[in-house]
């Protein structure tokens, strides 16, 4: 199942429109500043989907009942274009347990992702919000949820990115047998021949944090 966020009309707009126009996304404190707060939004449209509980809580004047999170999820984030998107959505699962991935790709003829960084809890049967702001070939996020296997079985994962290629959604529904749901405030038209997104918006680490050598 894939949610395209982008359908309904709302303020995230703003925040997308600023990071993918050259000259504002310049602003490196700009672009990382409006990942985060993609991230707050993309965070409070997942927690629609999550289970809750009816519990009491006593208030000055009386009683009221409220719904809280049945259980918290696990917040990960796939290094380093994730980190401003990741600080979004811990910022509003602010009790979740959180974990990171470093994995990069190495450009040539056939792309290859390398993963050579893990440190996330036990998963086992927790939700797990895998977040990527770029959702390009899906390869390393196939290849990180096979490696988090082996930390436990989630209960379900939710792949969070803010824009991503027909190409990439194709590849993950190809290769992940998992249950999992895809959220992604845009879903672009292609990859190119160096596989980036287009239109996209660049290379998400290098505008947060600079170019890479």
């Amino acid at each position: 199942m894939i949610n395209i966020l982008n359908k309904d009309h709302s303020i995230a707009s703003h925040f997308m429109y600023e990071m993918r126009h050259k000259s504002i996304q310049n602003d490196r404190s700009k672009f990382r500043y409006n990942l985060k707060r993609l991230g707050e939004y993309m965070a409070f449209e997942i927690s629609k989907s999550l289970e809750y509980k009816e519990e009491t809580v006593e208030t000055p004047l009386g009683l009221a009942k409220v719904n809280l999170l049945k259980n918290q999820p696990v917040v990960i984030g796939i290094l380093r274009a994730a980190l401003p998107f990741y600080n979004g959505f811990i910022d509003i699962f602010d009790q979740a347990d959180g974990g990171f991935v470093g994995a990069y790709r190495e450009e040539g003829e056939d792309i290859e992702i390398q993963l050579d960084y893990l440190a996330v809890p036990n998963l086992d049967n927790r939700v797990v919000i895998l977040t990527d702001p770029m959702l390009a070939t899906g390869k390393s996020l196939v290849k990180t949820v096979n490696k988090l296997l082996a930390y436990g079985k989630p209960a379900h994962i939710h792949v969070a990115a803010a824009i991503a290629a027909p190409e990439g959604i194709d590849y993950i529904s190809d290769c992940l047998n998992i249950d999992y749901t895809v959220w992604v405030y845009a879903l672009d038209d292609k990859l190119d021949t160096r596989s980036y997104i287009i239109p996209g918006l660049g290379d998400a680490g290098d505008l947060s944090y600079g170019e890479k050598i």
